[in-house]
């Protein structure tokens, strides 16, 4: 968990599970699995598992304890859907959720498939509550179909993360989608993003309302590149935003 998080697009990180398993090819590089081994070696308890699949409960109650409002990523160690998470447990996170209304939970799996049935089952047809934002990964156009299970799940807010893009995306259908983030692939062994592939996301997020939020162009570490895309950063939130301090943005 952080508050504060270096991510430019949240405020802070809460995982209530810690862990996963690779699923296509944006998990090659896996950042957070870099991170839970190294925090396993400097004895970090809630890494003593290293990046296999581990729940934490002792994590649940720590949204309540931030009274200030934030815009909080969830599992950004791990995938809340992965299917070693038992329903019973997933129950005991979204009761947090409920609860913490103040807050906006940015909830982002690569498993959007349990998450559309799941948020469905759990709220039927009125939805995930406004603060829970549903969100899936998508670095290429052969994983592209997550796109079809994040846009019948039921919310009021729902986004793409296209990071680490690794390759273009071509006609994404962005009906019911509410706001893309882009970046491009960090750490040793990065693969390079096209700005070609960014502009095109660009367009298409123009094209269809959507609001656009470039991350980085990525490099050895997240910084090396930049964030300017055509001389400019691009800082957009979904018109469904709170503001929640220095990062909030609408799309103009």
């Amino acid at each position: 968990m952080s508050d504060g998080s270096p991510i430019e697009w949240t405020d802070a990180t809460w995982n209530p599970t810690t862990g996963c398993t690779k699923v296509s090819q944006g998990c090659k590089h896996c950042y957070a699995e870099t991170l839970a081994k190294r925090l396993q070696a400097m004895g970090s308890a809630n890494y003593r598992n290293g990046f296999r699949l581990t729940l934490q409960p002792q994590m649940l109650p720590l949204p309540l304890k931030w009274k200030g409002r934030r815009r909080i990523f969830v599992n950004s160690m791990s995938d809340l859907f992965h299917q070693l998470v038992p329903d019973t447990y997933l129950d005991q996170v979204f009761d947090v959720m409920d609860e913490a209304s103040w807050h906006i939970f940015q909830v982002l799996t690569k498993r959007p498939q349990r998450m559309a049935e799941y948020i469905a089952r759990r709220y039927g047809a009125s939805g995930a509550p406004a603060q829970i934002w549903v969100g899936t990964s998508i670095e290429d156009q052969r994983v592209a179909a997550r796109l079809v299970d994040l846009a019948r799940t039921p919310a009021a807010t729902r986004f793409l993360s296209c990071e680490p893009l690794i390759g273009p995306l071509i006609d994404l259908d962005l009906s019911g989608i509410h706001w893309v983030i882009v970046g491009g692939e960090s750490g040793g062994g990065h693969r390079p993003m096209s700005a070609a592939w960014v502009r095109q996301i660009r367009r298409q997020c123009r094209a269809a309302g959507v609001a656009f939020f470039f991350k980085q162009w990525g490099g050895v570490n997240p910084t090396s590149g930049g964030r300017l895309l055509d001389g400019r950063e691009y800082n957009e939130m979904p018109r469904s935003a709170r503001s929640t301090g220095r990062r909030a943005a609408r799309l103009a």
